[in-house]
């Protein structure tokens, strides 16, 4: 799907409730209430109505898209290019692109993200590597692991050849990252690699990982045959640059809504049906309001 396609399929608000519909109801309009069959009204709005519950309720009802002023296609537009730009794209350039004011390219930009933040993530297995960075904030010393800096802590896990996960953490301990380790990789995983930073091993044996390979990056060793961290690292590279060549400055507050948009992007990159993927998120979501979000 191209900037061009989406110009001319969804032209009209009519042609982008035909397809939001479709992909929040594949099998059949469901009450947004109750969950059970609804029927299109006659009526100039595509309106639908559920008598067991006796409501009526558009498409967008109870999603990302709730309240919205904003026609849709601007919507199907931005999502676009948050899905296509490999680096992200900031409020600001959605806001020259589109035509929007700031405040409202923002927002939508956050409502988006949202919906990219998946809550059902399978358990990575094989050769999982780990590995964490910092952003922004001023450094106190020579020591920058977690304790003596101001910077926001960035746990990365990624699976080879599979899916990668980024987190917003408050120390690397080895509680910490036992935590993550837990919720997130397979207890039978055939390896875990990581670097030489002490805390992650007793982290493996409070997860019960028991093949744990590091390599020395204190001594110059980078790989070590098929032991190495580049797989995690390359993907830091990337939401560095994103986080420095494109949004520029990102609270700590909404750090997690950025690695989300990455993460998800990221697993997607392979996927042609990435923009669809992520309407039927977007449709599927709960709502984020303004005070929500700035609360």
């Amino acid at each position: 799907m191209t900037l061009v396609d989406v110009i001319n399929l969804f032209d009209t608000d009519d042609k982008c409730r035909e397809l939001l519909v479709r992909l929040r109801w594949p099998n059949g309009v469901e009450c947004a209430r109750c969950k059970m069959p609804a029927v299109e009204l006659e009526t100039e709005k595509q309106l639908f109505y559920c008598k067991d519950c006796d409501y009526q309720f558009t498409v967008t009802a109870g999603t990302i898209f709730n309240d919205s002023h904003l026609p849709l296609q601007k919507w199907f537009l931005a999502t676009l290019l948050l899905c296509e730009a490999r680096k992200g794209m900031s409020a600001n350039q959605i806001k020259r692109t589109l035509g929007v004011s700031y405040k409202t390219a923002w927002y939508l930009c956050h409502r988006i993200r949202a919906a990219m933040k998946q809550t059902d993530q399978p358990m990575l297995d094989g050769t999982v590597e780990m590995d964490e960075t910092y952003f922004g904030g001023k450094s106190r010393g020579s020591h920058k692991r977690g304790a003596g800096t101001d910077k926001e802590i960035v746990i990365g896990i990624r699976q080879r050849n599979g899916e990668l996960r980024f987190f917003h953490a408050q120390d690397t301990t080895s509680g910490t990252l036992a935590k993550y380790i837990q919720e997130n990789v397979s207890a039978d995983v055939d390896v875990m690699v990581t670097d030489d930073y002490r805390p992650y091993r007793p982290a493996m044996r409070q997860s019960g990982i028991t093949s744990h390979e590091t390599v020395n990056h204190s001594a110059k060793e980078y790989v070590r045959g098929d032991i190495h961290t580049n797989t995690i690292e390359s993907a830091f590279s990337l939401l560095k640059r994103g986080l420095l060549g494109t949004w520029h400055k990102i609270s700590a507050k909404h750090l997690p809504a950025y690695l989300d948009e990455m993460t998800f992007r990221f697993n997607r990159r392979k996927n042609a049906n990435i923009f669809l993927d992520t309407l039927r998120h977007m449709v599927t979501a709960p709502v984020l309001t303004f005070e929500k979000l700035t609360s």
